[in-house]
């Protein structure tokens, strides 16, 4: 089963830069000299190797960061979600390759005008402290879980304030589904998850056998019980 089917992404493809209004709480690059684009699906924001000398944040859409290994082989080593910034590198470089899985506005500044901004730094540093307990899940997901706990441990993410730190659970046991739209292919998933499409593929076949999810359409998944799906993430 295939997700979505993946454009070609060119480097500035599908990237324009807008004027748009944005809340309080998205302007902060803005104020200081940041701007807006928009991109369109499966477009590069800069590749792995390019100069580093921008910071973005993702403000509506979704994107992920990977790394591509000489024999062509991807690891999607972050999905991004709307808040999140990206773009920071240890080095003059960056490390991985940003693309959008959908139609995305995103802000950039130049990173000499972050270090003369103390309000942009703490957004920042909150920021990454969060990302950085996001990336310790995923070591733990690709370390120790098995194909099954990954994939469940996929979908949950994907379920807004469920399944984490001080989850109360289902505000109505008897109805506790929930509706998911995929924006990623079959193959980004594999990437994601450091399976083969044959796996992912596999196990979302188990999950519907055992009552678990319900697959509407390519790209529509519904949990039947959200809490036994959490139940089977290697969590509990």
């Amino acid at each position: 089963m295939a997700y979505y089917e993946a454009g070609v992404a060119g480097h500035g493809a599908g990237a324009r830069s807008v004027a748009t209004s944005l809340s309080p709480a998205q302007a902060g690059f803005a104020e200081v000299g940041g701007k807006a684009s928009e991109y369109d699906t499966h477009a590069v924001v800069y590749y792995e190797g390019d100069p580093a000398r921008r910071l973005y944040e993702l403000v509506r859409g979704s994107l992920m960061l990977y790394k591509l290994l000489p024999d062509g082989r991807r690891q999607v080593v972050e999905v991004l979600r709307p808040g999140d910034i990206f773009g920071l590198a240890n080095g003059d470089e960056h490390d991985c390759t940003a693309e959008t899985l959908t139609k995305s506005l995103v802000q950039e500044i130049d990173l000499r005008k972050v270090e003369r901004s103390e309000e942009l730094q703490k957004s920042l540093t909150k920021c990454l402290t969060n990302q950085m307990r996001a990336l310790h899940e995923h070591a733990v997901l690709l370390g120790r879980k098995s194909a099954v706990e990954r994939v469940a441990s996929f979908l949950m993410h994907m379920v807004p304030d469920r399944g984490g730190v001080g989850c109360v659970g289902p505000a109505d046991e008897d109805n506790d589904g929930f509706d998911l739209q995929l924006h990623m292919t079959r193959q980004e998933i594999a990437d994601y998850l450091g399976l083969t499409i044959e796996t992912v593929s596999r196990v979302v076949s188990e999950l519907k056998r055992r009552g678990v999810i319900r697959v509407d359409k390519a790209d529509k998944i519904h949990l039947n019980k959200v809490c036994g799906l959490c139940q089977m993430t290697g969590m509990h």
